[in-house]
């Protein structure tokens, strides 16, 4: 298992503090051409659209750690942002109407304050810190699953988890495409219906996505080569939809919850793994 590199710096270096000739502000705009670098761009791409399209998102999150083998992590996450914002759109398409707005009135206000925590915060940010504390969350929730295994009604919605809940995939989403975690940790202990569960992921990282596309522009995050570098990729988002979705209408939901709690499993090791910790 590929482990994201120690930065020892902040996450991000906003456009402004950047100096003429430094290592985060290349001399010539260049398409990437390593080969290495798309064998694990097409894999993470296909799993992020996979997930986004039907198995609930949150393994998606192994799409920046898996193309920070071979690029920078911030570089990696400003690559993957304009072909996540695409997939949202077609997911949202792919599953109109079919959301939790009961949820999602709460969620998504206290997204964008955790988005805007982020952007605040980008410049003082531990990398190995975020990803240790969201590994942690998606152990423990992933755990208590497999080991208690509840049947029957599932808890409440409350605006007070709502918006701690919210307001935490936000900021992790803006600061290490991190967000599923969070998310999951609130509404699956509400066994929702699958197809539930999945519209309002997708309607809630539509809108956090699509938020960051200012402060990513400030962060200096919008650069030729890196979007030149997404456009390459853009068309496997379609392909990754399309099979989530197919899978999405061939699982019941015993199995559909399963697979999304080993994921949330999975994702936990591997943070803890890139925080130095496991």
């Amino acid at each position: 298992m590929a482990r994201a590199p120690p930065t020892g710096r902040p996450l991000w270096t906003p456009l402004a503090h950047r100096g003429n000739g430094s290592d985060d502000q290349p001399a010539t705009t260049l398409l990437i051409l390593d080969p290495w670098f798309y064998l694990a761009a097409t894999i993470a791409v296909l799993i992020v659209g996979i997930a986004k399209g039907g198995l609930g998102g949150g393994i998606g999150v192994v799409g920046v750690p898996l193309m920070a083998t071979v690029v920078s992590p911030v570089q990696a996450a400003a690559i993957l942002l304009p072909i996540l914002m695409v997939m949202d759109a077609l997911a949202l398409r792919a599953y109109w109407r079919l959301w939790d707005w009961h949820n999602l009135q709460v969620l998504i206000p206290a997204s964008l304050i955790g988005t805007a925590l982020g952007f605040t915060a980008a410049g003082y940010l531990s990398a190995e810190a975020l990803r240790a504390g969201v590994g942690v969350i998606a152990l423990a929730y992933a755990v208590q699953y497999f080991l208690r295994r509840a049947t029957g009604p599932g808890k409440q919605s409350h605006v007070v988890g709502g918006l701690f809940w919210g307001a935490l995939s936000g900021f992790t989403s803006f600061s290490i495409h991190a967000g599923g975690p969070p998310l999951q940790a609130y509404l699956l202990p509400q066994r929702l219906h699958r197809t539930t569960f999945q519209a309002t992921s997708v309607v809630f990282f539509f809108v956090v996505n699509w938020s960051k596309v200012g402060p990513y522009a400030w962060l200096g995050q919008w650069s030729a080569d890196n979007l030149l570098t997404s456009l390459v990729l853009l068309p496997l988002a379609p392909l990754g939809i399309f099979l989530g979705r197919r899978l999405h209408d061939h699982v019941n939901d015993e199995l559909f919850f399963r697979v999304v709690h080993a994921s949330l499993f999975v994702i936990g090791v591997k943070l803890l793994y890139d925080a130095g910790i496991a």
